[in-house]
């Protein structure tokens, strides 16, 4: 266990607001987790590529950093690869495609560590973590245990699970186990993949996926940003065919249950927001749905953004964008 105490929150997270963190503590081990004790319930953080601190954080920060993967012969198609919370998400999906075990590829070049995936339900170009997830493994702060959840009972979602609701706070992800198929499986429906052909290769998909998203998605490392910043709103059938009526080249996504998803970064540009904001802070100009801050944004500016973006699309569209980002207060408390 690594303790580090009134230290900058650049380093933790990728949007760069310049505040302080009270304390940092790295855990390496689950016997490190059982012997930490805290009053404060802590704020869990995996790489920082989906959390912006607005204010100096008083709660603690607490990491899981152990990174180890085991693979396990689940039948003679199919791998459990189990992996530890601290390991890096890309370079997971890097190592599966190299072992050519299928599943995962096309959420290639997604930012963070693997126990912040399962919180999201990470998603892109059709593929979610709910597509291979067999369980997560989350220590509980008060049973001081750890305890492996079925990914059936983790309520995944659209950018959801059970890990924002009634497991938010009570806990921290240690590891995940997925199953990964040695049977070629491509998922080539969304634009960017269309053209490659059915059998395409999976090394093949992957270099796609990177190529696609590269071109449409800042470097956090370059230009600082926390990827999407809001949530692709769904709505019902009813209110998009009104919706529809009045702005005839709204695209729509029908879903299983027939609602429809909405892409957000077409309401946000169709309002003029693409390459704009205020101060430092504003819609990168390749991708409106991402928030970037060019070097010395403000937290009063993302405010500010983010409030004239939400009024905006809900005066025109009727829809009420939310931010997929974790904006946390002092306490450790999301702001939206």
């Amino acid at each position: 266990m690594r303790t580090l105490t009134n230290i900058s929150a650049v380093p933790y997270s990728t949007f760069r607001f310049n505040a302080q963190l009270a304390s940092v503590i790295e855990f390496g081990s689950v016997a490190e987790l059982k012997n930490f004790h805290s009053d404060t319930t802590p704020v869990v953080l995996g790489e920082g590529s989906n959390t912006i601190f607005m204010q100096d954080l008083i709660a603690p920060v607490c990491r899981f950093v152990a990174d180890s993967k085991t693979v396990t012969q689940l039948d003679p198609q199919h791998v459990l690869v189990h992996v530890e919370a601290g390991h890096n998400w890309h370079q997971l999906v890097s190592w599966a495609v190299e072992q050519q075990f299928w599943g995962i590829e096309n959420l290639a070049l997604i930012p963070g560590s693997v126990g912040a995936a399962p919180v999201q339900n990470i998603g892109a170009y059709g593929v979610e973590l709910a597509d291979s997830c067999l369980y997560v493994d989350f220590y509980h702060w008060q049973q001081r245990k750890v305890q492996r959840i079925a990914a059936g009972r983790c309520q995944f979602g659209y950018r959801d699970s059970v890990f924002k609701h009634a497991l938010a706070g009570k806990g921290i992800i240690v590891a995940v186990g997925l199953c990964l198929s040695k049977n070629a499986a491509p998922v080539l429906g969304y634009k960017g993949l269309d053209h490659l052909p059915a059998d395409a290769a999976i090394n093949t998909i992957f270099e796609q996926i990177i190529a696609v998203r590269s071109s449409k998605l800042p470097d956090p490392a370059v230009l600082a940003n926390c990827g999407s910043f809001f949530k692709n709103p769904v709505i019902a059938m009813q209110q998009y065919t009104a919706l529809k009526a009045k702005h005839a080249a709204i695209p729509g996504f029908i879903q299983a249950d027939n609602t429809v998803k909405v892409p957000a970064a077409w309401l946000i540009e169709q309002q003029g927001f693409k390459g704009k904001g205020y101060g430092d802070v504003g819609c990168y100009k390749l991708q409106p749905l991402v928030v970037v801050n060019h070097g010395a944004g403000t937290p009063a500016q993302l405010e500010q953004l983010v409030t004239a973006v939400q009024q905006q699309v809900f005066a025109v569209y009727g829809i009420q964008l939310e931010a997929e980002v974790r904006m946390l207060n002092g306490a450790g408390q999301a702001v939206r």
